[in-house]
């Protein structure tokens, strides 16, 4: 059986509904709604707040002030933060209802990114789709491990400490292919040329060097100076921002 690998699907249920025969294997890395787009500055946040805060707040973390971007969102009322948590909280369950729908057509397997709420997520994921963070499964005789999150900045809901993520990757072991929401700490992969700074994960580029798995798979960054990029015995490969492209990745 094929096996189709996506990544930042980012509420794109329609796209995911088409992208592979019905029964297919399907690999989610991460990011499954659409909180904001970078391109558009469209999303949930913006319909919630309002298009102003989140030019500041994408402003800022494109330019690594990550300390400011997190105060522009808590520079509001409490009054207001409570309406914008409960329109926030709508519109990822909206989201998460219809890509999760999209997903039933397939066996999949799901891990989580900064963006994903990973209780929600779990909540609305169809019988045929396993959540799957911190272990390996064995996928056409493959051993691929999956290690979900994203890495600290802002403070949103999917972020985990570099300690978190460095544990969950030695409890993990070695494995075929690794999979992961976020980067090695490699510049031309980590670094996104139109959204936030580098966003690359230390723990998971010593991973690499110290497992050297045949492959590594990976999302979060939409728009990278780099897609593929070889440590040592491992390929390093991001499977694409779903969202804008509609393409799975293929595990060879």
């Amino acid at each position: 059986m094929t096996t189709y690998v996506v990544s930042d699907v980012h509420g794109a249920a329609d796209a995911l509904s088409r992208v592979a025969p019905e029964g297919s294997r399907v690999l989610v890395l991460g990011d499954l709604v659409n909180a904001i787009d970078y391109r558009t500055r469209e999303g949930i946040i913006p319909d919630a707040v309002g298009r102003d805060v989140v030019d500041s707040v994408v402003t800022l973390r494109a330019q690594g002030r990550f300390a400011e971007a997190r105060a522009v969102w808590e520079d509001r009322p409490a009054s207001s933060r409570e309406v914008y948590e409960k329109e926030v909280a709508r519109g990822f369950a909206r989201e998460y209802e219809a890509v999760c729908a999209a997903l039933a057509r397939y066996e999949s397997f799901v891990t989580y990114g900064n963006v994903d709420r990973v209780d929600m997520l779990r909540g609305f994921l169809p019988d045929s789709a396993r959540f799957v963070d911190g272990e390996a499964v064995e996928i056409s005789g493959l051993s691929v491990g999956f290690a979900g999150g994203g890495v600290p900045s802002i403070g949103s809901s999917g972020e985990v400490s570099h300690e978190e993520m460095a544990t969950k990757l030695e409890e993990l072991g070695p494995v075929d292919v690794l999979c992961t929401h976020v980067p090695p700490a490699v510049e031309s992969l980590s670094t996104d040329l139109f959204g936030p700074a580098m966003k690359g994960s230390m723990p998971v580029l010593e991973y690499l060097r110290r497992h050297q798995p045949g492959l590594h798979l990976f999302g979060d960054v939409h728009q990278p100076r780099a897609t593929t990029w070889r440590l040592g015995a491992t390929t390093c490969h991001n499977v694409g921002y779903f969202r804008a492209t509609g393409r799975a990745f293929l595990l060879p």
